[in-house]
């Protein structure tokens, strides 16, 4: 299998996770719209979806799936989402999209996270991936120093704007040791709205999309 195939064998095996009758929340990224693909199929099984960001929400809607508001549903059974990189604890750095922040959200509304990645993006340690930090526009510079002292590079997404009308600040070179740590001291910094770890709110479920197949991360 190339990338691509085992991308799309992790997004196939989420489908097992949904149940007839429920609303889900459906991440962003290029895994997950194998998965949106895949959803499709079992449409007519489900009551709808909701999106994290305002491009899967328009490939939902292109496959014919209902999208519904958070504000609307309540809390959601399931959410489906990708990775850019995952431990074996089940922490993750998310928001190479740039939809972290709606992402997070979802996730914390959903009592079940199922996280489809291909094999590559496990880690032993995470932070190869630079960390993104969703940041309110007038904050970017002392967010920037703050991000320094903390001994990570931050870096200006060029070009790139929220769904949320922010800004990305890529960080490189920041020890993530202890994740649930340095999701919570990024997130008291002033002008951050939120930061790409996965760790306080984790996934419950790993995929793996490998050369052999699919396995489990529990």
């Amino acid at each position: 299998m190339n990338q691509e195939e085992m991308k799309q064998a992790a997004a196939v095996a989420a489908l097992d996770y949904v149940e007839s009758g429920t609303v889900l929340g459906v991440g962003t990224g290029s895994t997950v719209n194998h998965f949106i693909d895949a959803l499709a199929g079992i449409k007519g099984k489900i009551d709808g979806a909701v999106a994290s960001s305002v491009a899967t929400a328009e490939r939902l809607k292109q496959r014919g799936i209902v999208v519904l508001e958070l504000n609307e549903t309540g809390d959601l059974p399931l959410y489906v989402d990708g990775a850019d990189e995952a431990t074996r604890h089940l922490h993750l750095i998310k928001g190479g999209g740039g939809a972290l922040t709606r992402e997070k959200i979802v996730a914390q509304a959903s009592e079940r996270f199922v996280s489809i990645i291909d094999e590559t993006k496990l880690v032993d340690v995470l932070g190869a991936f630079p960390l993104p930090l969703e940041v309110i526009p007038m904050a970017r510079s002392l967010v920037g120093r703050e991000i320094v002292k903390l001994g990570g590079e931050p870096a200006l997404r060029h070009g790139f704007t929220t769904d949320n009308g922010n800004i990305i600040l890529d960080v490189r070179n920041l020890k993530i040791l202890n994740p649930v740590e340095i999701e919570e001291r990024l997130n008291q910094i002033p002008g951050v709205v939120t930061n790409g770890l996965f760790a306080r709110r984790p996934a419950d479920v790993l995929i793996l999309g490998g050369a052999e197949g699919t396995r489990s991360v529990t």
